[in-house]
């Protein structure tokens, strides 16, 4: 796994393709990024978490942010849930971006009790992707959640101890309205 990164020091730079096809830059010089990582498509805590951030999208671009997410499988597994989303996916399904931004897996993804309530909820939505036998990067794989200054700054950075230990909406905005 690569070194986990700290808030203070210049982000390195992610270029990559969106599930659309679209160029993605990060940092971008125009906007603040919170740039998340989830695990797979089908994931159940991932998508009812994410369910926020769609839900509150206007809020988020009102606070100057633009909202990137990262999952651990291909484009054609997120397309039919995550295609819908109003903000930028990306598949890397070799988890590349995993590795190079120090975001891990562990066992306590699953096993740590704090993550059990989240799971049953997103597994009982009724809006939610088809959960796969055997997702593509396992099931073990940690969130994290940066938030990238235009400059290209990582003003904050959160790596994840389960599966349901992420920012809220909430506390990106409130990240942000700290930044200078």
């Amino acid at each position: 796994m690569g070194n986990k990164l700290k808030a203070g020091q210049v982000f390195p730079a992610l270029r990559s393709r969106t599930i659309h096809g679209r160029e993605l830059a990060i940092p971008d010089s125009g906007r603040w990024v919170h740039l998340q990582f989830r695990r797979f498509a089908g994931c159940p805590v991932c998508n009812l978490h994410l369910q926020a951030f769609v839900r509150r999208h206007d809020e988020i671009l009102g606070a100057g942010l633009e909202e990137v997410v990262v999952f651990h499988s291909t484009d054609a597994e997120l397309l039919p849930y995550q295609g819908k989303f109003p903000f930028a996916v990306v598949g890397d399904p070799l988890k590349e971006l995993y590795k190079r931004y120090g975001v891990e897996t562990s066992l306590g993804a699953i096993l740590n009790p704090a993550a059990w309530g989240a799971a049953l909820r997103g597994n009982l939505a009724r809006d939610k992707p088809k959960m796969p036998l055997a997702p593509n990067g396992g099931i073990l794989g940690l969130p994290a959640d940066f938030l990238v200054a235009p400059d290209g700054t990582l003003h904050s950075a959160h790596y994840g101890a389960h599966a349901d230990d992420h920012w809220s909406v909430d506390e990106v905005i409130r990240l942000r309205n700290q930044a200078p």
